[in-house]
Parts: structure tokens; sequence; C-alpha cells
């Protein structure tokens, strides 16, 4: 069992940065990607970006190119995101998702076995 913690989530103006955190814990040496997704109220769950937990490769939604940055930290067991510009539009709350199997289609919610709680993000204009 895989469990996810994040954190890092608040209130900020336009312009802001901030980095959201999620500690994994349970059978993490199985997690094979992990994942950030982001749910805005009345809108579907939508891929920010994803991070393969052994080789370091990332991925990016487009929409989070240039201004995102994911990262782990093998030691502490956790996947960091790093936001930058943001934007009214970027107000959601922001989930923390891990993949066991090696499904490459990581844009897709479905791919992703477990998920955090979720941070509310709010970004004021």
């Amino acid at each position: 069992q895989v469990q996810l913690v994040e954190s890092g989530g608040g209130l900020v103006q336009a312009g802001g940065s901030l980095r959201l955190s999620c500690v994994v814990s349970g059978h993490t040496f199985s997690s094979h990607v992990m994942g950030w997704f982001r749910q805005a109220p009345g809108k579907e769950r939508e891929f920010v970006t994803a991070i393969n937990w052994s080789t370091g490769s990332t991925y990016y939604a487009d929409s989070a190119k240039g201004r995102c940055t994911i990262s782990r930290d093998n030691a502490k067991n956790t996947v960091y995101l790093q936001m930058n510009s943001l934007k009214p539009e970027d107000t959601a709350v922001y989930y923390c998702a891990a993949a066991l199997s090696r499904d490459g289609r990581l844009w897709m919610p479905r791919v992703y076995d477990y998920w955090g709680q979720g941070t509310q993000v709010t970004v004021s204009s």
C-alpha cells in the first residue's frame, strides 16, 4: 500500500510562486511514476506533470511548461512541484498520484493507482 500526503498549498497573488510537496510512504520501491494533477471546481482532473521515480525523466502538460518544475528527493521519499508565475486560472486542488504500472499514458488519471488527499492552491488577481 502506498500513501501520499500533499502539503504546501495556500493563497498567493498572481505572479507569485508556491512549492508543493508530496511525501510518499508504503511500498515506494514499486512506484514507477509520480504525477501531479489539478482539479478546479466544475472541471475534470487535469494532468500537470509527472516524473519517473527511478530515472528522473520528467513530463509536462503544455500549460505547465516553463512555469512548473517537478523534482524528487529519493532519500526523503518526497516529490515536489515548484510553480512560478502563477495565474488565477491555476486555482485548483492539486493532487499527487503514484502509478505502479508502466503504462505510458501519464496524462490519464486512470493510469495512477494511488492518490493523495489534495492541497488547495488559490491564486488571487
